[in-house]
């Protein structure tokens, strides 16, 4: 489903128009960009958990190659799937 169709498919069970639910979902997005670049953690309970991780510093291989290359440490989001979501899609 892209974005399009979540409008869609949230404006026919909602009553609102797809342009209002469309904002709202450019603001959900953008308050949980926001936060999560601040450092902070954000959860929907039930359904999912993004948050701010670190990966250190480490060595990998390019496969066409087999050069060695020093990958850095960087910034990374976390995504975690809430108990009834993962309930939901293990009964499906």
């Amino acid at each position: 489903m892209n974005r399009k169709q979540l409008v869609k498919s949230v404006a026919d069970s909602t009553g609102l128009t797809q342009d209002q639910v469309d904002t709202a979902l450019g603001g959900v997005v953008d308050t949980v960009t926001a936060a999560v670049k601040s450092g902070d953690k954000v959860v929907l309970p039930g359904f999912v958990s993004f948050e701010q991780t670190q990966r250190s510093a480490r060595t990998g291989r390019n496969p066409q190659t087999g050069e060695t290359l020093n990958i850095p440490a960087q910034k990374a989001v976390k995504v975690t799937a809430g108990k009834s979501l993962k309930d939901a899609v293990r009964d499906a």
